[in-house]
């Protein structure tokens, strides 16, 4: 017997986004967040029974009905469902060319130190990683909300084994 694809609470899932990375993404909004930043944007992804649920390959397909838009994971943390997340990444790069860009509030250094977190990077482009911080909340940055926040290329720094910031937004 099969085993059956594993699921994932998402909260939302918006087409053709500009604003979750370059380009035009498909943006899969995951439900559940411990980090709880005040002044979130997404408060009501915190709670992870606020979503719906979806198995992997039933939104491997929804990403794949459009063939230009990249993905984006963001939530609440998507991290906070990292098995299936890495599955979904997995897929996506085994079945597309696609880049994809996750949200974080947990740090590179958090998230590259454990294996099992770090088991979702080498499927990973980008990584926008850190808590929101009210009192850094910055308009003019492009692609997050607080100054504290690095777009980081995940694959360059994987190699240099240290931080390594996305240069030329992809």
């Amino acid at each position: 017997m099969p085993t059956p694809m594993p699921e994932l609470s998402i909260l939302h899932i918006v087409h053709d986004t500009t604003v979750d990375g370059s380009g035009f993404r498909t943006a899969i909004y995951a439900a559940g967040c411990a980090h709880q930043c005040p002044g979130c944007h997404n408060p009501q992804s915190w709670d992870m029974k606020s979503g719906s649920f979806y198995a992997v390959d039933s939104l491997l397909k929804i990403i794949c009905e459009n063939e230009f838009a990249n993905v984006t994971f963001s939530g609440g943390d998507p991290l906070f469902q990292l098995e299936s997340f890495t599955e979904l990444a997995r897929l996506i790069k085994k079945e597309t060319d696609k880049n994809i860009w996750c949200y974080t509030g947990f740090s590179y250094e958090q998230v590259v130190k454990p294996a099992r977190l770090s088991q979702i990077l080498p499927f990973l482009d980008v990584l926008v990683d850190g808590r929101y911080v009210q009192t850094l909340r910055d308009e003019s940055l492009q692609f997050r909300g607080s100054s504290n926040q690095r777009v980081i290329d995940v694959r360059k720094s994987l190699v240099a084994g240290d931080v390594v910031i996305q240069l030329k937004i992809m």
